[in-house]
């Protein structure tokens, strides 16, 4: 069986089998659910004494405590991301023979500033980089779907192509066929 792979911000990612299946996979937005304590962890941290590379100068223990505490948050955070992505690209590389993915500018996504922090808490590059390994453990396989592509703006039924398609625009309406 296939499946394809839509990875983006609302959800983390909408997959799509040949079995006409279309499941939705929620973005759990751990750094966002942690910013407003990783806010005040780093004012508390910036308030004391820090270490000093140019004059040599040793960091205060309530500087040490602050930052270790700053530093768990920032571990959790981490953890539970990984552990989201292992279990999603582990359910998804042993449900299906084959996984297709789309082929994502994730460094130019990060250059974005209102992307950015969304896109990174996410993992687009590490959900890929899974597969890829995941999907050769279970005997599948993973075909990765050219960027430039106009999938989006294709009809599935009669292939028809849109010459403009808007962002805001969510479900695809064929002109040309009834789907």
């Amino acid at each position: 069986m296939t499946v394809g792979v839509d990875l983006g911000v609302t959800h983390l990612a909408v997959t799509a089998d040949t079995a006409g299946e279309v499941r939705y996979e929620p973005n759990p937005k751990h750094l966002d659910e942690a910013l407003e304590l990783l806010r005040r962890l780093s004012r508390r941290v910036s308030r004391r004494q820090g270490p000093d590379r140019r004059t040599g100068r040793r960091p205060s223990r309530r500087w040490e405590r602050a930052n270790a505490e700053r530093n768990r948050v920032q571990h959790r955070v981490a953890n539970l991301r990984a552990d989201a992505l292992h279990k999603f690209t582990t359910r998804l590389a042993g449900d299906y023979g084959t996984v297709v993915v789309e082929d994502l500018n994730v460094a130019g996504m990060l250059k974005n500033r209102r992307l950015a922090r969304r896109v990174a808490d996410a993992g687009f590059g590490e959900i890929r980089r899974q597969l890829t390994y995941k999907t050769v453990w279970h005997g599948g396989r993973i075909v990765v779907a050219d960027r430039w592509h106009p999938s989006s703006k294709t009809c599935s039924d009669c292939g028809a192509v849109k010459a403009k398609l808007p962002l805001h625009v969510r479900t695809f309406d064929c002109d040309e066929c009834p789907w």
